[in-house]
């Protein structure tokens, strides 16, 4: 039964996985099976979720594909800094796959905003995370949340802005 729920939940999760790689392509080189793979090895396979849809469930996987994400720049960050002790150089093959440290400092920083955010007013985080990271559509947010469309613009137009404000600080 397990197998026959994963093959079908497998291709939306495939395509959320393509999603988040395609906003954080410099995050790490993994593929959309590894960045899953790690996914459940970190959350999906211990359970206790309170899942009260397939959106929903969809919704709280690419949080947690973004936490994911989130640490696996900060592992990298710590590797460009040193505190890995493993020297990079143009002759390892490591210039191509470290575009840029300042992408992988605003995305940690955007993790830190979120977890901040989910503190603050978990709505709105939950929003943005639908809508930023899973790619749902104000309608589909709706659906899942119970708001309406306008709500749910609304509070992300907020959400954007407190984001934007806080990234240029």
């Amino acid at each position: 039964m397990a197998d026959a729920l994963f093959r079908e939940i497998w291709p939306t999760l495939h395509q959320l996985a393509v999603r988040q790689l395609s906003r954080e392509r410099f995050v790490a080189p993994v593929s959309p099976t590894e960045l899953i793979n790690e996914l459940w090895l970190r959350n999906l396979n211990r359970g206790g979720w309170k899942i009260a849809s397939r959106e929903h469930f969809y919704a709280i996987v690419a949080v947690a594909m973004r936490r994911v994400l989130i640490d696996l720049a900060r592992q990298r960050l710590a590797l460009i800094r040193g505190a890995g002790q493993i020297p990079l150089s143009v002759e390892d093959g490591h210039a191509a796959t470290i575009s840029s440290e300042h992408d992988l400092e605003q995305i940690v920083s955007i993790g830190v905003l979120m977890d901040r955010l989910q503190k603050k007013d978990p709505l709105r985080a939950l929003i943005a995370d639908m809508y930023y990271f899973a790619g749902y559509t104000f309608e589909e947010i709706a659906q899942t949340t119970g708001m309406t469309v306008r709500q749910i613009s609304y509070r992300w137009n907020q959400t954007e802005k407190w984001l934007k404000k806080r990234l240029s600080d």
